[in-house]
């Protein structure tokens, strides 16, 4: 700290001794050192002590039960127009209603020759090496 005050002064009668326009350019020198410093803390925006959270508002829930049962609710990708209606269950194709919904068959449910056994047992190996890999330190 002494050095450079040290400095400073000594830039300063460098200037008092010299013309009028070394003088000038010596303090704009001067003026910009003492300037430069450490950067100014940026507020932050809306994160004060007594500020209220915004809550965030998912999509309504439909509780009608005829509704449900007749329409397609949350179909609609649109911000115009409406759900589709449901049609009877003999114009859908019959794969539809053997859609497994519940949790994943596991590797000894499936049968060895089809394509989900294999795609299942790649998932589990990665599953495994993921695993395995945490343990590790590098």
């Amino acid at each position: 700290m002494s050095a450079y005050s040290f400095l400073r002064i000594a830039q300063l009668t460098k200037c008092i001794r010299s013309d009028a326009t070394t003088m000038l350019c010596r303090t704009n020198v001067l003026n910009r050192v003492q300037a430069c410093g450490y950067a100014k803390k940026v507020a932050a925006k809306g994160k004060g002590k007594g500020m209220m959270k915004e809550q965030l508002n998912g999509p309504e829930v439909c509780k009608d039960p005829v509704k449900l049962t007749s329409y397609a609710v949350g179909a609609n990708i649109l911000k115009q127009g409406e759900d589709p209606k449901l049609k009877p269950t003999e114009e859908y194709p019959e794969w539809l209603f053997q859609l497994n919904l519940g949790t994943a068959q596991k590797l000894n449910e499936l049968e060895p020759d089809t394509w989900q056994y294999w795609k299942r047992l790649r998932k589990e190996n990665i599953w495994r090496s993921n695993k395995l890999s945490k343990g590790k330190k590098f």
